[in-house]
């Protein structure tokens, strides 16, 4: 496949040293630094005055995914500690909202931490939930090279496992913030707006947002509307490829609700203002899940975007925005659904020809990683002046550090 870009990652490093990474967030959300980079000027401000920055009239999409406690801790009699890392359900369902509402007996995908320490045998974890003590038991019942099936249990079963989770798990955070979870982060890992669960990492664009940021944006006449992203694992993983062709994408659940899609539709002309590289990577693949059905002649409601998907010629044949989208509305009408859902894989990288976002606000991302070839591809070859400049002003970096605030290329 001669039309899946060639791009060496070692030309998307970049100097990061620990003392740039933020370890903790500010005491105030909206106390963040904002870089601004817009038709090649640079310049920075704090987020809470971001709202100065944004045209008027405009429509701005958030990712209203929560952030579930995905990590659980039991020691076993041999004193071992042994962390279960759940990513997501598989038995007795793999939805994720009817998963969360399940009793006690449901099978996980979970990578195992010191797995070599957990021969065989149940794990057992005494937790209190409402001043009643309940026994969560986890039992390996499959290995993968990637990750285990673990069977969760509890006793009494009258809670749901998104109650046991809360309980007993903690805050997935990232692996490069080199501390334990606090109760603080509780709160602070999770935006202010997070509705529905199924992340295992915050959309970290997100977390400077604030209710009077919110109120900002509504007294400027810019409309919000929200879609949902669940945040795997994946998110994580390095590109160990020397060439970005041989790097499998990770699949991402998304969901987006009709309303979303016709308000977009309307905003025809205006400009779409996205916070987070996981919103602009579901709404970009809206596009395309449109385009697909379209090519394909095929009405099936359920989501799959791939990861070479839109460099594909196949899908490349001018196609517009309103159209793909006037299509999605008409399946969604003719099989009475209000949201259509599904997974994406989509790889954004230099080339990529953006169809909906005008301008993103997002974090500092790692070096030689997808998402920084994801600005690249926004900005341009610009990015390296305009992490330079960051690194140089004392900007804090990933999930817990400052905004950026970039305008199209």
């Amino acid at each position: 496949m001669n039309y899946i870009p060639d791009i060496n990652i070692s030309e998307y490093d970049y100097p990061l040293s620990d003392r740039k990474i933020a370890q903790f967030p500010l005491p105030v959300r909206d106390e963040s630094k904002l870089l601004i980079y817009r038709k090649g000027h640079l310049s920075q401000d704090i987020f809470k005055y971001l709202i100065s920055h944004l045209p008027e009239d405009s429509l701005l999409i958030f990712n209203e995914t929560k952030v579930i406690h995905a990590r659980i801790l039991f020691q076993k009699e041999s004193g071992a500690a042994i962390e279960l890392f759940c990513l997501e359900p598989e038995l007795p369902t793999r939805e994720l909202q009817q998963a969360f509402e399940q009793r006690s007996g449901v099978v996980w995908k979970c990578l195992v931490g010191n797995s070599k320490r957990w021969k065989n045998g149940k794990l057992i974890k005494k937790i209190f939930t409402g001043n009643k003590e309940y026994i969560l038991t986890a039992e390996r019942i499959n290995h993968f090279a990637e990750y285990s099936l673990i069977r969760f249990e509890w006793n009494p079963g009258d809670i749901s496992f998104s109650d046991v989770l809360y309980t007993a798990g903690i805050v997935p955070l990232p692996p490069y913030i080199i501390r334990a979870a606090k109760e603080s982060d509780n709160e602070r890992y999770q935006t202010v707006y997070a509705q529905s669960e199924g992340s295992v990492a915050a959309p970290t664009a997100g977390l400077h947002f604030t209710q009077k940021v919110l109120k900002d944006l509504k007294e400027k006449n810019i409309r919000t509307e929200k879609v949902i992203l669940h945040v795997g694992a994946g998110t994580f993983k390095p590109v160990s490829s020397n060439t970005i062709r041989e790097h499998e994408m990770h699949a991402e659940k998304i969901l987006i609700h009709k309303k979303t899609i016709r308000r977009i539709l309307e905003n025809h002309g205006s400009l779409v203002i996205i916070v987070g590289t996981t919103t602009l990577r579901t709404i970009e693949s809206l596009y395309w899940y449109g385009v697909k059905s379209m090519v394909n002649k095929d009405n099936n409601v359920n989501v799959e975007v791939g990861q070479w998907d839109p460099y594909n010629p196949k899908y490349n044949i001018g196609i517009t925005v309103q159209q793909s989208l006037k299509w999605i509305l008409e399946i969604m009408d003719e099989k009475g659904i209000d949201t259509i859902s599904g997974q994406t894989r989509v790889m954004i990288v230099p080339s990529y020809k953006f169809r909906l976002a005008d301008i993103l606000i997002t974090n500092f991302h790692m070096p030689q990683s997808t998402l920084l070839l994801l600005v690249s591809a926004f900005i341009g070859d610009q990015w390296r002046r305009v992490y330079d400049y960051a690194l140089q002003h004392d900007f804090r970096f990933l999930s817990y550090g400052d905004a950026c605030l970039f305008f199209k290329k």
